[in-house]
């Protein structure tokens, strides 16, 4: 029996994260979602996420903010970044630091599931029913 993998999901826009959470369950994850960077970050889940999935642009921290302070405190969560405001240099710097995706809103789903097998080191994706 395959474990399922734990998707967290920061994003401070309610409606995206929602969806976001819906569409992580319909593809088979387990997936907790957390307004903010601090409440991810005082999370029980945290240790276990296999993938997080992080707006760019939120108050206090941003998803670029987060992935570094993950990094240097020994969490090495294989991270996509989502944006509805995409720069040439904050792609540039994400990708650098080795962010896995740096996706631009509205996500696109094949995008996002190719997005999330590497981020998995090609783990399956569960399958879907027939």
């Amino acid at each position: 029996m395959t474990k399922t993998l734990l998707i967290a999901v920061v994003e401070d826009d309610w409606l995206f994260r929602d969806s976001m959470k819906s569409l992580m369950k319909s593809l088979g994850y387990t997936v907790e979602a957390f307004p903010s960077a601090a409440d991810f970050l005082a999370s029980p889940h945290l240790i276990e996420t296999a993938c997080l999935i992080a707006d760019v642009h939120m108050p206090a921290m941003t998803g670029i903010e987060l992935y570094r302070h993950l990094i240097e405190t020994g969490f090495a969560i294989p991270t996509i970044l989502v944006t509805a405001y995409p720069n040439d240099v904050d792609r540039a710097q994400a990708l650098n630091d080795e962010v896995v995706c740096y996706l631009r809103k509205p996500v696109d789903q094949n995008q996002l599931i190719r997005c999330l097998r590497n981020a998995l080191s090609c783990a399956e994706l569960p399958e879907e029913d027939p």
